[in-house]
């Protein structure tokens, strides 16, 4: 048994976090979620928060709408959230914050859980978006981005997406992308950018789970 933190961002395929959760329990996993404020407009929080699993942005800050402030000793969510989890999993991984991990923003409580994470520990990335948004070439340059961080690097820009993330899995020991599937997507467009299957992503995580112990 590990303990999975999985971040969810502003992807329609956030839809699918309670699937995620019950596939990660199943396989016998503690989890907490992380997720941003936009990925809440896709799912409903109430059970998850209800069963005290998962974080959102103002968790960071407790009575902060009411006049409170810091104190000295009081903890670090996101430092908190960093040291509990043994994989860092963010499923669906939105356009948005992808550009984010891949810059170092850290504007939210997942995007700090990001830029605080031992990067000798895994990571899995999951995308999902719009073809078009999937193809810019943006994507292709934040993803080299984060692997080259991640131990990948001079993985060549000419690649095609599978080729690419292939070379990526590879050839980085802490980090792996489970690549989007072709289908239709929720805005009705057919094409590649769909999340992969839940399962799909469990497996990614077991594997990088196994790697990292057998190391």
């Amino acid at each position: 048994m590990a303990n999975v933190l999985l971040g969810v961002t502003g992807s329609v395929a956030a839809v699918r976090v309670p699937a995620l959760f019950d596939a990660f329990t199943a396989a016998g996993h503690a989890v907490k979620i992380v997720a941003t404020n936009a990925a809440t407009y896709f799912f409903d929080p109430a059970p998850l928060r209800a069963s005290g699993v998962l974080t959102l942005d103002e968790d960071e800050w407790p009575g902060r709408d009411s006049g409170e402030r810091y104190a000295r000793g009081d903890e670090v969510l996101h430092i908190e959230l960093r040291k509990w989890a043994d994989v860092f999993a963010i499923a669906p991984l939105d356009a948005n914050t992808l550009a984010k991990l891949a810059v170092g923003l850290c504007d939210n409580c997942l995007t700090c859980v990001w830029r605080a994470w031992d990067v000798s520990r895994p990571v899995v990335l999951a995308p999902a978006m719009n073809t078009l948004m999937w193809q810019h070439p943006f994507t292709r340059r934040h993803l080299r981005s984060i692997a080259a961080d991640s131990g990948a690097s001079h993985i060549p820009a000419h690649l095609a997406d599978e080729a690419l993330i292939a070379q990526i899995n590879d050839r980085s020991k802490t980090l792996r992308i489970v690549s989007p599937v072709t289908k239709q997507l929720a805005c009705g467009d057919v094409g590649i950018g769909g999340l992969a299957d839940v399962s799909e992503v469990v497996a990614a995580v077991q594997f990088m789970l196994a790697r990292a112990q057998a190391a």
